[in-house]
């Protein structure tokens, strides 16, 4: 299936590894001119690797997403590297672990900052120029948590719900402009955020990383834990021109873990 993407600028963020660098690479393989961020020095390593699987050049710029001056150098250096913008992929790493008993005030703050607002400052930034744009798309990276809460995430299984609000409202404002706007509910992907939240159960639990991801296995229909380049594939296909009518979708790819009809 050609999903029309040749040419296209998608910036993803929070790229230097796990989802949000599977996705670039998928991006780069359709064709896609892909620009990347993350706070680590590890998204130019990202780029090199994409570009050299790839052959497409692939813009990578250290970035906090916390930080707004930051977040406008992202879009307007990848404006102006591209001359456009049609896809906007936002993504940050998850807020720590842990219960509503051990997280203070501060952290609280901390995340709201690192998942909402973050999320509501790139595509502030981003609408001008995606209003430019033939086939604007946005996509907003959230979580399975948002339709059934994880143990020991409070964080997760508040603040994301607010994402998905406010990509289902935007869906519905900007959809008269076609730009669409969705989300995927990633459930548990083999990553290295998924690394760090075994730990964090391993030391509530005191139960052996096996054991742990022997549970979690268990509990997904398909008895494992995605890939990801499975979200990759998905991602990318939701903000292709393939997908043209599909807006405000809160897209579950979490193996059928969540057993709900909606």
């Amino acid at each position: 299936m050609d999903l029309h993407l040749n040419g296209k600028v998608a910036l993803v963020i929070a790229a230097s590894k796990g989802l949000g660098k599977a996705t670039a690479w998928q991006f780069a393989r359709e064709g896609a001119r892909v620009a990347i961020s993350a706070r680590s020095e590890l998204i130019n390593q990202a780029a090199a690797e994409i570009t050299s699987q790839t052959g497409q050049e692939v813009l990578a710029m250290r970035a906090d997403v916390t930080q707004p001056a930051d977040i406008e150098r992202v879009i307007d250096t990848t404006v102006e590297k591209f001359g456009g913008l049609d896809i906007l992929v936002t993504n940050a790493g998850g807020p720590p672990a842990g219960t509503f008993d051990d997280t203070d005030i501060t952290t609280w703050e901390a995340a709201v900052n690192l998942t909402l607002l973050s999320t509501v400052r790139l595509i502030k930034y981003a609408l001008p120029h995606l209003r430019q744009s033939t086939a604007p798309a946005i996509l907003t990276i959230t979580s399975n948590s948002t339709k059934q809460p994880v143990k020991n995430l409070v964080l997760s299984n508040s603040i994301r719900l607010a994402v998905i609000g406010l990509t289902k409202t935007l869906s519905q404002e900007l959809g008269k402009e076609q730009i669409r706007v969705n989300s995927i509910l990633p459930g548990w992907t083999y990553t290295e955020r998924v690394e760090e939240l075994i730990n964090a159960r391993i030391a509530k639990s005191g139960e052996t990383k096996e054991a742990e991801i022997t549970s979690i296995n268990t509990a997904i229909p398909l008895g494992r834990m995605g890939k990801p380049e499975e979200f990759a594939n998905v991602a990318v296909f939701l903000c292709s021109p393939a997908a043209s009518f599909v807006n405000g979708v809160m897209l579950q790819v979490d193996g059928g873990l969540n057993a709900g009809t909606f």
